[in-house]
Order: C-alpha cells, then structure tokens, then sequence
C-alpha cells in the first residue's frame, strides 16, 4: 500500500485515493480533515507523477494553509513541492490579478486596500451625494455582500432602500478605486473571476496550471468563490471539496449555506464520502453533540462517534450572576488545573459576543491566571504600522490617495488640512490621484505649501526609484530614519511607549525581510505589500499556540481549534440563541454555532448560565438557552442539583409553546 495510503480509516483512504472527477468529503468536527487533503497531495506527486505546480489547495487562513504545506513537505521525505499552490482564496486570487490584472485595466503595482481605508471612501461618497454618512458602515456591508454573491453595481439585487442607496455608491466606489490602481479584499475573489469569465486565454492557461483542485471548509465558501471554481474547474473536474454543512456558521460574512446543494446539482457524477470517526472528543461530548444537531434539517446525514471512550458527563453551572458565573469558572479551572497538573493552554472559555468576556478578564486576573484574548487590536492595525505601511504602499504605487493622505502629514510637514483640501477638490475634477495632482501647473496653492508638498513628492520619487535599483530591505529601514518617525514617536507620548512603537516597526521589517527571502516570495515592495495585506486583513494577529495561557474566544473565533476542556458561557436565550436571530434559519445557524463550540472539547465540556443578569443596565432573569435543553439528559451532570433541572422543563415548555406559535 502506498504510504500516502497508510494508517487511514476506510472512507478517509477513499477520499485519498480517489484522484480523478469530483468528490464531497462530508468531515465531520475532529474526523482528520486536514490529513485528508494533505494526504490525497502527497498521493498525487508520489504515486500519480503529479507535478505540484499543477495542485492547488485553498482554506480560509493563513495559519491553515501554512499547516497543510508543512504536512505535505514532511510527508514527501525530501521531494520537492515546489510550484504547489498552498492557500487561501484570497492569496489564489491575488496570484490571478497579479498575473492578468492589466487586462481588466488596471495598471501591474497594484494595491490592495484594508477595510479602514474602503470604509472611509464609502464615507466620503457618501458626503459628496449629501447621503446619509453615518450609514458607511451599512453601505460597506451591502457592497461587500453584493460582491461576496458574485454581483456587481449592475446587477446588485435590490430589496430595500439601504440597498437602493448601496447601488447608487457601488458604481462611484469601484471608479475611486480603480482610480488609485487599488482593489478591495472582496475584488480579490470578485475581479478573478470577472477576468476567466470574459478572457478565454486566461482561463484555458490557469485550467491547465490548477488541474487539480481541493477545499478546505467548504461550507464556508461564498457565491463569489463558487463562480471562481467552477471556471478554474470547466475543463477538468477534478475537486475534492472537504467540508461540514453542521459547521456553517458564517452566513453574516457572506456564506453560502447552499453551496453543498449547488455541488451535488452541478457536478452529476460528484461522489460523496463521510467521515464520521472523530478522534477528537470523548463519547459523550460527540452524543451530545449528535443530538443538538439533529434538530437541523440535513441534506447529508452524517453521526460522529469515537473510540476515545465514554468520558465525563457534561457538566452545567448555575450561577447567581454574571460576577458568581465568572467566579465559579475561574475555581473550576484552578481546581482542575491542580488535579491534573496541567497546562493553562489546555483551557477555553467560549462565549457568544465579545461584551461577554469582561467579568471572565477581571475574575482571571484576580487569580493571576494569564490569558489571551482573541478579538484584541490586531498588529497591523496599530498606528505606527499603519503609518509605515502606507508610506510603503505610496511607493508602491503613487495613486493610492489613503496612504498618501495618511503619509504626507505623519510626521508633520507643515501641510495644514486646507491645502489638502485644495489638492482633493483639484485633483477631483481633474480625475486624478492626488500625487499627480501635485505637480499640475494650475494647481492655486499659495508657494509655501506648494513647496513643502512638491518637496515630499520628490523625496517619494527619489525613494521608489532607491526601492527599484537597491536592495528593498535596508531602503526600507532607511526609510524610518529619512522621515525622522523615531523622534517623531519620542515627541507623541513617553519614552516607554515610543520604544514599544519601534520594536513593533523592527518586528514588522524582520517579517517582511522573511518573506523575501522564501522560495515563492514576492519580487518586489508591490507583490510584498499585497501579500501582507491578504495576511493581516483575513488573520488579523495570529495566536501563538506556544504561550501557556488560557484562550478567551468567541465562538466563531474558537472555529478550528480545540482544547482538553471547554467552558461555553452565557447558554441563555437573547445570547445563545442571539436575540437578533428570529427566522427558522437563523435559530439553526446559532444551533450550529453552539455544536461548534461543544466540539472543540477533548476530555470535558462546561455548559453555564445566569439566574439574573444585566442587560441595558437593568437586572433580568434570564431563560436557559433551549439549546440546553435539546441535549439528553443523562449526559448532563448538575453542579446545583434538582432545582436548575425543573427551571430546564419549564424552558423546555415556552420553547415547544412557541414552536406552536411559529407553526
């Protein structure tokens, strides 16, 4: 048997071997997904003479997709993988555009702008249009989906005025950005797609590249990404598609919960595969499991089961209050933790929304208990990465109007915010970047603004032509020094935070000069610039999963990874389910996001709710979750006795009452 073969379970050495036409791997939580896809790789080169240039896999991380390369070049024993396509999306599709974006009229130094900078260019239409500019965010949102479906300003589908007002700054936003030689994170899926619909030789060279393609997460790919995959895949069919419609719990980001079902209807002979043996979690967490999700409709039946044993019951806590439910969690860890003598990062706490973690972050520090709180400000997102960057990306390309209005003032050149407004209104209607409005003729600034702008436009120049012909690294690090951004830092705020400011720069040029220096790096500032982009606006600040510290984490932040014990917190009804979620839909979609989180428990599983708890700053009495009552109950050990059962059963009846109602 092949090697790549070995030591899987039968429908896992089916998906592996089934090389040829399309496949649904239906993976349950914790059934050995990921050694799947980097397994059914590895058969490929080894004992189909694949060459890796033509394997392309994407996931939805970052982290995921390092993970799958660095299995594959293990399990390979010293063969080269090089060519093999290892990545996001998102990074798929900025190696499209990066090749082929000229031909949708965009110039090759392209930049790739983050959400901060496309939702302060919604603002800004929206002022120009005298609309409604508190509703940017909104407008954001709308485009975003619209792109995220596959539509653009065109065919945008109306169903409300928000939508209606999203259309009219749709078609003016795509302009200003192409203006600026700029795409959004959605174009990356959306623009892809556009340029293999409309030129054939571009979508027969990238079908003979990828000629075979597998997915990761499935279920959470949107309609976008699905048009993107059905031209990469017309002329073979070649998909392995691994996913968990239990697990489909990004509908809000713009998945598309009937992508499963769109598979099985466009791909005839697409062959089905479940894996059902999950070697995560103990019996009685996967039992309970079962039964919760089995109040969804399915279109794939699938039951988890493990050979791990029975394992602990499933253990509820009442708590008077938010503080006592804190308090209590808190001494269930520090007890456990002593028994066990174990690790503080075999600890989860889960919780439905962010507002929820408070209590928890008070009652671990009192104990002294160190955590990592997922959520936080991302690095990239810090002010003097960002100022940093942009300067980076205006050498890249001069017509990205957000950085060069981030960097012409930062540190402070004396260019007050009526010259830039001059610049703006004069660029505006000459329908030009701002760097090239600069050096118009015409251009009425009174000669000292003028000189300190044209001054800076021509250290710029002079820059990117240094980037061009040297080294990029040490122009970069001399960068910093040429705009005296240290002594800048000095002079904002004290010394401590200043050094902090600039050992954050040092780490951000290390990670930069590491990416040059990989086998497929980029080539040049553009390409690096892009490829952090796609790093920092998908990933944010990744975990180190090294650091001994206990992990507070939504649920959807939690999708993924797992953890000896699980605390899910606040199983109440209006947080979970959350109180915004009223259609049939919406109720299973929460349902799932409570299966992820029982999932991600090894060995023991907490489930805890409140007798009363604040809301709007006034004391209520919560319901328990009717989640909690969906799960048997002789899987349920009470931590407080008969008492919390018979306020279930009464939860238990307003939930049957009002599935009558709803009927």
């Amino acid at each position: 048997m092949s090697a790549a073969l070995a030591d899987l379970n039968g429908p896992q050495r089916e998906a592996v071997a089934r090389v040829h036409g399309p496949v649904l791997v239906l993976a349950g939580a914790g059934s050995g997904k990921t050694r799947v896809i980097t397994r059914k790789i590895v058969h490929l080169i080894q004992d189909h003479g694949v060459e890796p240039r033509h394997i392309a896999a994407v996931t939805f991380t970052n982290k995921a997709a390092r993970e799958m390369k660095g299995r594959v070049q293990q399990s390979l024993e010293g063969r080269s993988a090089r060519g093999l396509t290892i990545s996001t999306f998102h990074r798929l599709g900025l190696e499209i555009l990066r090749q082929d974006i000229t031909q949708l009229g965009y110039r090759e130094n392209f930049s790739v702008v983050d959400p901060g900078d496309s939702l302060t260019l919604v603002r800004n239409l929206l002022r120009e249009m005298q609309g409604p500019s508190d509703l940017a965010e909104s407008i954001q949102a709308r485009i975003s989906k619209a792109k995220n479906d596959g539509h653009g300003p065109e065919d945008m589908p109306i169903r409300d005025r928000l939508d209606e007002l999203a259309q009219r700054v749709y078609r003016p936003y795509q302009r200003a950005l192409k203006a600026c030689n700029s795409v959004d994170l959605d174009d990356l899926i959306l623009l892809p797609t556009e340029l293999l619909s409309r030129f054939a030789e571009a979508q027969e060279r990238w079908q003979e590249r990828i000629r075979y393609l597998l997915v990761d997460e499935y279920q959470d790919s949107n309609g976008a990404q699905y048009r993107l995959l059905q031209n990469l895949l017309k002329k073979r069919q070649n998909l392995t598609a691994v996913g968990d419609d239990d697990q489909s719990i990004y509908s809000w980001r713009g998945a598309a919960a009937d992508n499963l079902q769109r598979l099985a209807q466009d791909f005839p002979d697409l062959r089905l595969i479940k894996l059902e043996q999950n070697y995560r979690s103990t019996g009685r967490i996967l039992q309970a499991a079962n039964h919760l999700i089995a109040h969804n409709p399915h279109l794939f039946e699938k039951k988890l089961w493990s050979s791990l044993g029975e394992g602990d019951r499933i253990q509820v806590i009442v708590a008077r209050d938010e503080t006592d439910e804190a308090e209590q969690v808190v001494n269930a860890i520090l007890r456990d933790r002593f028994q066990r003598q174990g690790e503080y990062r075999d600890y989860a706490i889960l919780y439905r929304s962010n507002h929820q973690s408070r209590p928890f972050e008070t009652a671990l520090r009192n104990a002294r208990i160190p955590y990592q709180l997922s959520g936080g400000i991302s690095f990239f997102e810090r002010s003097e990465i960002r100022d940093f960057l942009a300067y980076c990306r205006l050498l890249a390309n001069p017509d990205d109007d957000a950085a060069f209005l981030r960097a012409v003032n930062t540190p402070r050149r004396g260019i007050g915010s009526a010259t830039l407004e001059t610049l703006g209104e004069h660029a505006k209607a000459r329908q030009m970047s701002l760097f090239a409005a600069l050096w118009e003729e015409d251009l009425d600034l009174a000669e000292r603004p003028l000189l300190a702008l044209r001054s800076f436009g021509d250290w710029l120049n002079r820059t990117a032509e240094a980037c061009a012909r040297s080294e990029l690294m040490p122009t970069l690090r001399d960068l910093l020094e040429e705009i005296g951004y240290r002594r800048y830092l000095e002079n904002e705020g004290d010394e401590r935070e200043a050094r902090r400011k600039w050992e954050n720069l040092e780490e951000l040029l290390a990670w930069m000069a590491r990416l040059l220096e990989q086998e497929d790096g980029p080539k040049n500032l553009a390409e690096l610039l892009n490829r952090l982009s796609v790093i920092h606006i998908l990933e944010r600040d990744e975990d180190d999963e090294e650091r001994d510290v206990l992990r507070l984490s939504t649920l959807h932040g939690a999708k993924g990874l797992e953890f000896s014990r699980v605390f899910l917190v606040g199983v109440e009804e209006e947080l979970l389910p959350h109180r915004n979620s009223e259609t049939p839909a919406q109720i299973e979609e929460e349902r799932r996001l409570f299966y992820v989180g029982v999932t991600r428990a090894r060995h023991k599983l907490s489930l805890s709710y409140c007798r009363r708890r604040k809301r709007y700053g006034e004391a209520q009495a919560p319901e328990p979750s009717r989640f909690l009552q969906e799960l048997p109950r002789e899987l349920l050990d009470w931590a407080s006795g008969a008492e919390e059962q018979e306020a279930l059963s009464a939860t238990a009846a307003c939930s049957r009452l009002r599935a009558l109602l709803d009927d």
